[in-house]
């Protein structure tokens, strides 16, 4: 071995970066929390905090710093941001001109549990067979909840219960009636304070209840509240009381009704959908198979 050759230091072997590390670092950066990153990234807070810990480690950098309930830059930070946008943009370059055809966005829909519970399982399969490489992410909750994030953009399709004329547009679609009816064991009516077992509001089946009893000056006393159906379901099963939901709900659930004539009527409701203008041709189809699902029910 010459002198020459063996004055040359072994070099260090490269450290690559993933590219996934750095798009939830430029997401975080730019949203300024972890919480906030979801909507964008679709994972979970802890997942990012260990993605952030391991871009840290790999680095040998502190990268964010608390700022009251915000997540700020630090200096490293700062520069890595900007290196982080070109190297992302490079590699989108690349799978676009040269890359084969990446799996594509995902489709947001969101939808009351009275569609996640009875119509879902049969759109999906249905929905499968036509795009077998769809990328679905679903949120179930309440009507108000669905819409408010439909209005951040978070939501690409949204399936919910409401009244015409509630949020006139050209993407607010009625596909569907159903009838609101009242739940429970018919013996709780036979009480002088008719007991209830009703959501948190915002709920319009609890509205649509308390309107009609304070309407005909009918007593009664609230003896569960909750945010979750699941609770409701138990209240309602268990005969702490009556309630009030979808026909399609209390069928699908097996619940037991309150026979017409007994307590106030409650008014039937309306299934919307809505949806974004500009979607993919496989979000479009998504929301033609759960309109007709809707209205089919």
């Amino acid at each position: 071995m010459s002198q020459a050759t063996a004055a040359i230091p072994p070099q260090r072997a490269a450290r690559n970066i993933p590219t996934e590390l750095l798009r939830s670092f430029v997401a975080i950066a730019e949203s300024g929390s972890m919480a906030q990153a979801t909507d964008v990234i679709y994972l979970t807070q802890s997942a990012l905090s260990l993605q952030m810990k391991r871009l840290e480690d790999l680095l040998q950098q502190k990268l964010f710093r608390r700022d009251g309930r915000r997540l700020a830059l630090t200096a490293a930070g700062e520069d890595l941001v900007g290196y982080a946008r070109q190297l992302l943009a490079l590699n989108d370059r690349i799978v676009h001109n040269l890359g084969q055809v990446e799996d594509p966005e995902p489709i947001t829909i969101g939808m009351v549990q009275d569609f996640a519970d009875t119509i879902l399982p049969d759109v999906l399969g249905r929905f499968r067979m036509e795009h077998p490489r769809a990328r679905l992410i679903v949120r179930v909750g309440g009507s108000a909840e669905l819409l408010e994030m439909f209005d951040r953009s978070r939501l690409d399709l949204v399936l919910c219960l409401g009244q015409h004329g509630d949020r006139p547009g050209a993407h607010w679609k009625v596909v569907g009636h159903d009838r609101m009816v009242w739940l429970g064991d018919p013996a709780t009516t036979e009480r002088e304070e008719l007991p209830l077992v009703l959501l948190e509001p915002p709920c319009r089946f609890r509205d649509a209840a308390l309107r009609a009893l304070t309407g005909t000056r009918r007593d009664y006393r609230i003896v569960l509240e909750t945010p979750n159906l699941p609770a409701l379901r138990a209240g309602v099963r268990g005969g702490l009381g009556a309630s009030c939901r979808t026909h399609r709900f209390a069928a699908a659930e097996g619940l037991p009704t309150i026979p017409p004539g007994i307590l106030p009527a409650v008014p039937d409701i309306e299934t919307i959908l809505v949806q974004r203008e500009a979607l993919s041709d496989a979000a479009h189809d998504l929301g033609a198979l759960l309109a007709q699902a809707a209205g089919d029910s």
